[in-house]
Order: structure tokens, then sequence, then C-alpha cells
């Protein structure tokens, strides 16, 4: 098999990639038009079978790996070589848009189709990966199938996940059909050389800017808490002001701080946000007892962060010697922002050019699996303008022209990447 040069113009088919985004959008386990597809669900289920069949009619090999992290090669010239890999996620969040994940997994298919169309011949294989469970919806961590891939997580910290029905991550994964060895699931350093994402910018610069295509330098990174703090309960009528010991006020007070905790921040990058409040008993005629937050921090600065964490934990102790209630913190992770690769980001950039758009570099404030395939190999991520930055919700849309140019991009840094030779 001899290589071929990538020719001017690359065959790319905005119509089928936006079909397929719409039959991946009818396995769902909620209403249209929001997408719901909770990791290891039939929904879930469903869309990977979907998905395979995709693959196998594109001439690609297709494996899974104990956990469902799933692969699709096409094979290079010199398969000795490290692969470069691209890819994303299709589990969703309840009630959510089409576009999320997708876009990165249908457009690295579309991308491996329209350059096997063009002739182009790589030399390193070009592997497509479908993360699993990308979103925390089920068993409250992000990204675990990425998190095992690159070693980032260990086996007895997933066999302690559980869900909200009690059953454990592990059980899950077994009774959709994934019960391999989770130490496999582990991939050598030297699987890949490079690995770039293609996703929804999720944010407005793109839009606002009329920018096409924006080139990721940077991935911002979280850190999460759980909070939990325990008063006494009371009648609320009898209990006077004085002698109350409030857990809910005590929680209200921590939300707040945690508010001042990412306003205040010298870096401009800085995001923190109270997603869960949870009091017991819920009663309107009852003083709250306890009541549990979980807090997310996020930035591209890993000092930035830690320092805002630091000012919340300082807060929460604060707060409840204050109000007489105890607390309970537990840091449930704490990742390292990623810095993108300059090679993966110089093939984006030629690749713009060669396609005669604009682009504008910029930091991802959400975190995605190339977060952590940036602890393994070379990654950059490209993004593509997301109507008014909506993403989340089912008025999600990116345009047929622009995930046309995203996946065209796309395409071009592939080839770029699978035509490098060792160690470059």
């Amino acid at each position: 098999m001899t290589q071929r040069a990538l020719p001017a113009s690359i065959p790319v088919d905005s119509g089928r990639i936006c079909a397929e985004l719409q039959e991946l959008a009818a396995f769902t386990g909620g209403e249209p038009p929001g997408v719901t597809r909770v990791v290891f669900t039939h929904a879930d289920r469903d869309a990977r079978q979907w998905l395979a069949a995709k693959c196998r009619e594109a001439g690609l090999e297709t494996r899974e790996d104990g956990v469902g992290n799933f692969f699709a090669r096409w094979v290079g010239s010199d398969a000795r070589l490290p692969a470069v890999g691209t890819g994303s996620h299709t589990d969703a969040i309840p009630n959510s848009g089409i576009y999320d994940g997708t876009v990165g997994v249908l457009g690295g298919l579309e991308a491996i189709r329209a350059l096997r169309e063009s002739g182009f011949v790589p030399k390193r294989s070009i592997e497509l990966l479908m993360f699993t469970s990308e979103e925390p919806t089920r068993f409250g961590i992000g990204c675990l199938g990425s998190r095992l891939l690159s070693g980032r997580a260990c086996i007895e910290s997933v066999d302690r996940l559980r869900d909200g029905d009690g059953g454990s991550a592990r059980d899950a994964a077994r009774a959709a059909g994934f019960d391999g060895d989770l130490e496999s699931v582990r991939i050598a350093p030297d699987h890949y050389g490079h690995f770039v994402e293609l996703h929804i910018e999720q944010g407005p610069l793109l839009e606002r800017e009329g920018i096409p295509i924006g080139i990721v330098t940077a991935i911002a990174a979280p850190a999460s808490l759980r909070v939990a703090f325990a008063g006494e309960g009371g009648h609320a009528g009898t209990v006077l002001m004085p002698d109350r010991r409030d857990a809910l006020t005590a929680a209200a007070e921590l939300a707040l701080e945690v508010e001042r905790a990412g306003r205040e921040s010298e870096s401009p990058d800085t995001v923190a946000t109270t997603g869960v409040f949870r009091p017991f008993p819920g009663a309107v005629n009852s003083i709250p007892s306890r009541c549990e937050l979980e807090i997310d921090v996020r930035d591209t600065s890993e000092g930035s962060r830690d320092g805002a964490v630091a000012r919340i934990v300082s807060a929460a102790r604060r707060i409840a010697d204050a109000r007489s209630v105890a607390v309970e913190i537990e840091t449930v992770n704490s990742d390292p922002p990623a810095v993108c690769d300059p090679t993966v980001v110089a093939a984006i950039r030629g690749a713009v050019a060669a396609e005669g758009l604009s682009a504008r570099e910029m930091v991802s404030r959400a975190y995605h699996d190339s977060l952590f395939m940036a602890t393994l190999t070379r990654t950059a991520m490209i993004f593509i303008p997301c109507r008014g930055g909506i993403s989340h919700r089912p008025e999600e849309y990116a345009s047929p022209g622009d995930i046309r140019a995203g996946v065209a991009v796309l395409a071009r840094t592939l080839a770029a990447l699978s035509s490098s030779q060792a160690g470059e």
C-alpha cells in the first residue's frame, strides 16, 4: 500500500453527517426533542450498536474494552507506528441536545470516510474513539472511560462508584455486556502518537465573532467537592431562632461563598458553581437537620483553581463553627488542567489555512475526554460554533456549514498527523 497525497478538496458530506446526527438522536430514554442517553441504559446500548454498524460499513476494524470504550480503526500503511486518535462521546445528560460529543464521534467517522473517498492512504493508523460515560450523570464523575484508558482512575475508585439507586458502576457495565477485565482498559503509552477532538464550543465566542473554527490551546479542569452540614432538626414553629442549628442556612451561606470565590479570583478563567443543594427532610414546617452540596470549581490554572477551593473549604469550616453545626468535606476529584500540544495545534492551524478559513485560538472552559488523553499523548481540540452558546439543552444547534468546516479541518489534521514520521 503506497501513501497518497491529500487532494485540494476533501469530499465531506455534510448532509450525511447531519442525517446521522438525527438518527443517533432517536436513541433516547426521554421525550423528543430532548435527548436522554445515560450510560449503560437501553438507549445507550442501542446507540452503540448503531454506531458500530456504521463504522463496519465504512470498512473500519472495531472493538470494545471492558468498560465499553469503543474503537474503530483505519489501518495505516505502517501499522507499527503509534496511531492518530480522534473521537468524543455519545452519552447525553437528561433532556440534552443532539450535538454535544456526537459531532466529535460522527464527525470523526465522516472525516475518515472523506479521506478514504479522496484516495488518501494514511501512514499511521487512524482510530476513532467513542468514550464511555463522559457525562457524570449516572455515577457522579465525568470521563470515566478516558480516565481508565489513560490510567487516571484506579480500579478501586471505580468499584466504589454508585448510581442513584445504589447500583455499582461495575455491575451496570456487566449488565450492558461489558464484563471484561477493567485492569486491561488502560492502554500502552505508545498506543497513540497524537489525539485530536472535534467539539461544539458550548459557549458564544465563535458565533459572536463570526469565526468558524476555534483552536483550543488549553483545557480547564475541575475540582469537585461534596460538603454536608449536619445540624439539629425540629418543628418550624416551636424552636426559637436563638436555639436553632439550621443546616440549610449554613449551606446557603457556603453557596454564596462559592460564588464569591469564583468572582473574586485573580484569574479570569476561574468559575465556581454549587450545582447540587439537597436539604433534609425537605418539609416546609421542619428545620433542616442536614444539607448536602456538590461544588464544581474550574480554571485553566491549577494554582488559581486550587486557591479558590482552599477558600471554599476554609469558609465551610468557619460557617460550621459560627453556626454550631458539623461539617463533612470530601474531595471527589481534582484533575490537572491540560496545555494542548504545539504539534497538534500547528497541524490544526495548517488545516484551517488549507481550507481557507479563519480561526480563533481559545481555551476550553468545559472539560472533555481530551483532558485525560493529554496525560497519555500529544492532544488538542477543534471547536465549531453553536447557536447562542447553548449546550446541554434541546435548543443546542450547530449549522451544517459549521459542521462541514469542522470535519474538513479535522480530516486535514488527521491526514497531516497520520503522515508524520515516528517521533514527530
